[in-house]
């Protein structure tokens, strides 16, 4: 497949817009101007590849388009397709309908539709990206419904808490007030989609309470009763018409207190009615009501909410492909297809961090459809099967879930019945037969606990022989940024086993994953932050995973990840999963490509389980020691910014001597220009008869004498000194500490021999020009973004992780002249680009052509050092990296046993 970017897929699919007349040519057009391989492509034209139900007017291929050509009416056509057992069978991305004057798609992974004039295909050229390897960072938009609802509820919500001033602060009253809300959603959704007659809810509660909302309260409560009464002559006359739920949803306790309404919430709550509930979305309403409701409740606990193709990341691999596969192979046999049931039926899921459900939602939905393809393939091959299969065999009762908040898994609950009546309406309108929600038999297995103190086990027993799955987005704090109840939960988890305190809380989620999955056919894949795979964090979590002979399966590596809580969390996440060590592939998901493993680390690579730590000196002998730049620790008097050197050298000119140029990471990438006071002691004492000088050396010693740090105290004897020094009066490379993760290259320089570093950067003195190619070089990139740590979203570089233990091969006198040349050129390019700073140089939507090829060069010159071969991923160069360090620190080990 010839990898595209966004520029070059809009040339190609240009010239198929605005044409007289179209045919079926247009879909290999289509997937050529895309990239896909001629090859496949012909292929595919002469019917190889071709796996549609009727070629001559269909044209199909596995993982990546069901075409079909129409006389009839397109939108019929493609609702009919886009679940019919051969697009689920054969996991078809993109559905397209045509009759060649009108083109209907779907996305089947992201639920977009496109439907547009034929001849408009090249102005929606973006619609197919993903063919081109590029999938959209935004899938699913919220639905209009889904964020108006949810902003009026909000606004009932705090009408209510207006209204009834001290229920917060009664026992249960927060509970009683989720409760509550979760009645309120589940009849809005009932009077919408036939539970409850059309508009029964909305309309019995404006024809029966007063304008002024003072008797809403006793109405509700009556009516909730009513919902939990079996017997219609057991209901009030008025309301007999509204059926029997069960299902605890509406059974009436003492502490479920309904609240005091006033006109104004009357009037919201018949206002939420008229919305229309019946398309709301699941999976990311109770996400948005949540956070609208209790905003910054959750989240202060790392909880962020997950869209539904993020969602797929975890549960595709993990067993939906799978099962799909196993479709696939008994589509032809009624044994194989009834046994596929038996197994989907028997599938338990746990998510341990379930928020509001999402991901049991999507879940639960995606066997659902799976069942109703097996179904339909089986009253295909025989019609009696039909008079077999009534109901669903997928039960709620199946999908378990734990979360610490109370509201959340009320929504969680009224989800799951939510999606499985949308799953029933769908069952109809494919065989006819209806499935009634109610009276709702199933309960759910969603608990309200700390899921680090909670035994698993309690709520989802693993015995080893059933096909459990946990799935979820645990939260995720780092150690500084724990409160007390967090840190107090780890002795929960580890019990007396040590730990880390540096340990990510979500951390607990991957230890408790593995104790509960150890030994079992059980499997788990959590969404993470990437800081989990990356630095000393590996080091800290993942021996105790490994020595209970659990690896990682697959993994997806570093994504962007936009969702669709009212406070978008916008990080950058991994999905890794764990299982027991067992034969067969292994895969890495990386930039829209699938690539199998051998062996997935710690660092998502495919490379041997090594662990890097923390060294003083470096690994390889020909690397030159690398150190933190100088620390003043002097209350910022000896730094100088430039107007500040202006005014020095105006009251004496005589002070420039004492001045250096000084800068860390932000003064070097962008372009600040600040000094230092540099006195040797030998120069103490003629400084001190410069003004400008001796002011600033006089409240450094002020300001050190005045710390209770003994360290610091006792150097006020020496103002002059910085309390750390690194500086050499030698030529310097300069590596700074943070650096953003956009860029494809950390920006390094060279320094001359009067820049001392500060201790926001790092620096190696007395370099030659061939270390900056090496460092310079994306094979140096690569390994620093595996192994360095982070600092927010952004690359913290360290000599000891990332320099220290770098792997480098043997360089001859040769290759270091090639490196020092390569380095050179780009260092002529920057000085061309002079008027620019390094943040505007190494911007990736701003890198200068130039520039960009210079780097080409290095990194070609670079990657020729470590393989003969063409590197075609960055996952092979981390490959061969680990592989080296492994290599180099069994030799070391080796030397060292020796000399013992």
């Amino acid at each position: 497949m010839v990898k595209l970017n966004l520029k070059a897929v809009e040339e190609r699919v240009a010239p198929l817009g605005n044409r007289e007349s179209y045919d079926r040519e247009l879909i290999f057009s289509l997937l050529l101007a895309y990239g896909k391989p001629q090859g496949n492509v012909t292929r595919l034209r002469n019917g190889s590849l071709n796996v549609a139900y009727d070629p001559s007017t269909e044209v199909a291929q596995k993982n990546v388009v069901y075409f079909k050509e129409t006389t009839g009416d397109p939108l019929a056509v493609i609702d009919e397709l886009k679940t019919s057992p051969l697009v689920v069978r054969y996991n078809t991305r993109f559905v397209i309908v045509t009759d060649y004057t009108e083109l209907l798609a779907i996305d089947t992974k992201t639920g977009e539709n496109l439907m547009i004039p034929i001849r408009d295909i090249d102005q929606h050229f973006t619609f197919f990206l993903p063919w081109a390897g590029m999938e959209k960072a935004q899938y699913v938009a919220e639905a209009h419904a889904d964020v108006k609802a949810a902003e009026r509820m909000g606004k009932l919500f705090d009408e209510l808490l207006a209204s009834n001033p001290g229920m917060l602060d009664i026992a249960h009253g927060r509970h009683a007030l989720n409760v509550f809300f979760t009645r309120l959603l589940f009849c809005f959704f009932a009077e919408d989609t036939a539970i409850f007659e059309e508009g029964g809810f909305t309309n019995a509660v404006g024809s029966h309470t007063q304008a002024d909302g003072s008797d809403v309260a006793e109405f509700l409560t009556d009516l909730f009763t009513a919902l939990d009464t079996e017997r219609t002559e057991d209901k009030p006359k008025h309301l007999a018409q509204f059926p029997y739920v069960n299902g605890r949803l509406f059974t009436m306790a003492p502490e479920h207190v309904v609240p005091q309404f006033t006109k104004k919430a009357r009037d919201l709550l018949i206002e939420s009615g008229t919305l229309i509930w019946r398309d709301i979305n699941p999976d990311i309403f109770g996400s948005m009501f949540q956070a609208i409701v209790t905003p910054g409740k959750r989240s202060d606990l790392g909880q962020h909410y997950t869209s539904v193709p993020n969602i797929l990341k975890t549960i595709e691999p993990l067993f939906l492909d799978d099962l799909k596969q196993q479709l696939d192979e008994g589509f032809d046999s009624v044994k194989k297809l009834e046994a596929l049931l038996g197994r989907i039926s028997a599938i338990k899921v746990f998510d341990p961090a379930c928020g509001s459900g999402n991901f049991l939602i999507i879940a639960y939905k995606e066997l659902r459809r799976l069942e109703h393809a097996i179904l339909e393939r089986l009253f295909e091959i025989d019609p009696k099967h039909q008079m077999l299969y009534a109901e669903s065999k997928i039960n709620i009762e199946h999908f378990y879930g734990l979360e610490i908040d109370d509201f959340a898994v009320e929504v969680a609950i009224l989800s799951l019945w939510i999606a499985k009546h949308q799953m029933n309406a769908e069952f109809k309108e494919k065989f006819n037969l209806s499935i009634p929600l109610i009276p709702l038999k199933e309960t759910g297995q969603i608990q309200a606990g700390n899921a680090t103190r909670v035994d698993w086990n309690s709520l989802c027993p693993n015995d080893g022989t059933e096909e459990i799955y946990l799935i979820g987005n645990p939260p995720y704090k780092g150690g500084k940024s724990q409160n007390r109840e967090m840190k107090a939960d780890y002795p929960f988890v580890f019990g007396n086993r040590p730990y880390s305190k540096d340990l990510d809380y979500i951390a607990l989620w991957f230890v408790k994953g593995t104790d509960y999955i150890e030994g079992t056919r059980a499997e788990l894949a959590f969404v993470t932050t990437n800081s989990v795979s990356q630095g000393e964090h590996v080091g800290l979590m993942f021996p105790m995973i490994f020595a209970k002979r659990v690896e990682i399966g697959y993994a997806f590596t570093s994504f962007k990840w936009e969702n669709n809580a009212k406070r978008n969390a916008g990080v950058t996440v991994v999905v890794i999963n764990l299982r027991m060590e067992r034969p067969g592939a292994k895969y890495i998901f990386t930039e829209g490509l699938q690539i199998e493993a051998k062996n997935i680390n710690g660092y998502l690579a495919d490379a041997p389980s090594v662990f890097i730590y923390r060294r003083s000196r470096p690994l390889s002998s020909q690397l030159p020691r690398m150190v933190l730049g100088s620390m003043p620790k002097d209350g910022g008097h000896l730094i100088l910014d430039a107007a500040e050197r202006g005014r020095a050298l105006t009251d004496d000119a005589t002070a420039d001597r004492y001045l250096k140029k000084y800068l860390g990471s932000a003064e070097f990438i962008n372009d600040i220009e600040r000094y230092c006071i540099w006195v040797s002691d030998g120069e103490l004492a003629a400084a001190k008869q410069v003004a400008p000088i001796a002011a600033r050396l006089d409240a450094v010693a002020a300001w050190r004498d005045s710390r209770d740090e003994v360290g610091v105290k006792a150097f006020a004897a020496y103002p002059n000194r910085f309390k750390q020094v690194a500086y050499k009066p030698t030529e310097s490379i300069v590596v700074p500490r943070v650096s953003s993760e956009r860029r494809e290259y950390i920006p390094i320089g060279f320094l001359d021999t009067e820049t001392v570093v500060s201790d926001l950067a790092n620096a190696v003195y007395d370099a030659e020009s061939w270390l900056f190619s090496l460092l310079t070089s994306r094979m140096h990139n690569i390994w620093t973004r595996a192994v360095a740590g982070q600092l927010g979203t952004s690359i913290r570089y360290g000599a000891y992780i990332v320099y220290n233990n770098f792997p480098v091969p043997p360089l001859s006198g040769s290759m270091k002249e090639q490196l020092t040349v390569a380095a050179l050129r780009v260092l002529d390019v920057r000085e061309y680009h002079c008027e620019k700073t390094l943040a505007e140089l190494y911007d990736p939507d701003l890198m200068p052509a130039d520039l960009r090829q210079a780097h080409a060069e290095v990194d070609t010159l670079v990657d020729s050092i470590y393989s003969k071969r063409v590197y075609e991923t960055d996952e092979q160069r981390l490959s061969d990296l680990f592989a080296m360090y492994e290599a180099m620190t069994a030799a070391e080990s080796a030397r060292g046993n020796k000399k013992k």
